[in-house]
């Protein structure tokens, strides 16, 4: 397999696992907005301690 095949199934891989994460925050908070939705990914993807740094409006609302 050449690296351009490796890189692009590794690129394939990680937005499917997005994209069921993703699909998850919508099961579980069917009635968030779509601000909390993202907000919600973020502590998912980068962690709660990243998420607040890169979202200031995430500190009191979804991680405390």
């Amino acid at each position: 397999m050449s690296a351009a095949d490796k890189a692009a199934m590794v690129t394939g891989l990680t937005r499917a696992a997005y994209a069921m994460a993703a699909a998850g925050v919508r099961q579980r908070h069917p009635e968030a907005s779509s601000r909390e939705r993202l907000l919600r990914l973020a502590v998912i993807v980068l962690g709660p301690e990243l998420a607040r740094l890169a979202y200031p409006d995430l500190a009191g609302t979804i991680v405390p």
